[in-house]
């Protein structure tokens, strides 16, 4: 005998409280099957589920479309921020600036590697702490690094960072349309579930073929067992 399981897809959900309200709809109210007040609760999660659903959608959408944007606009911050750190290197090693001020930029003394900035989290930190400890010097009475000035170093972070603040929020906001759906999909199993049960109890007297046949018009969703044979009438 084939069985019953619930959707495992969000839009198979929906395709399934469609389902009901659209057969429901096409009945009299005198050749109902189901109770009103399960057809409400049908109506309900249907509207509540689907705008969850089509927010998440918009949010995902939106957030692909930005995806791109920054990765040129992080190669130019990163060209930028690092060149900076060279040129200052070069500086310390000519005796142009003390090499005791490498802590304020968050470098440590000895050491003239660039520090990894692999990942845009990698990226703002030490542009921050570059911009920051450049400024803080020069405050200090110390000669500006040129070629590249840190204002210009700055002018290209704050654009690379706001656009990754940018693609970071809209991340969020997918987040929190996925965690809005996901809050709403047991509201709907249960719905579903009172929904089939009526259903088939409303039917269960019916010829097996026929009363699949009518299961199925409400959306109910049947698969056959693995290696059970196929009953004649009934296609799944």
């Amino acid at each position: 005998m084939p069985y019953r399981r619930l959707p495992k897809t969000d839009q198979a959900r929906i395709k399934a409280l469609k389902a009901v309200l659209d057969k429901e709809d096409a009945f009299s109210s005198a050749t109902r099957v189901l109770e009103w007040k399960t057809l409400s609760d049908v109506q309900n999660v249907y509207d509540k589920f689907m705008n969850a659903y089509l927010y998440y959608k918009g949010c995902k959408k939106n957030q692909v479309r930005h995806s791109g944007e920054g990765d040129p606009l992080r190669s130019r911050a990163y060209m930028f921020v690092s060149h900076f750190i060279q040129v200052l290197n070069l500086a310390m090693i000519r005796g142009e600036v003390k090499e005791s001020y490498k802590p304020i930029y968050g470098l440590k003394e000895g050491d003239y590697s660039l520090p990894e900035m692999t990942s845009n989290e990698q990226l703002v930190q030490w542009g921050e702490q570059i911009i920051r400890g450049e400024r803080e010097r020069l405050k200090k009475g110390g000669i500006a690094i040129t070629n590249p000035s840190i204002a210009k170093v700055q002018v290209h972070f704050d654009i690379f960072k706001q656009a990754y603040l940018r693609q970071r929020r809209l991340q969020e906001l997918t987040g929190n349309g996925l965690s809005g759906v996901a809050e709403i999909r047991q509201e709907v199993d249960d719905v579903l579930l009172s929904v089939w049960n009526q259903v088939e109890a409303a039917y269960a007297s019916l010829p097996l073929v026929e009363r699949y046949q009518k299961c199925k018009a409400y959306g109910l969703i049947y698969y056959y067992r693995r290696h059970e044979e196929p009953i004649e009438g009934i296609e799944l």
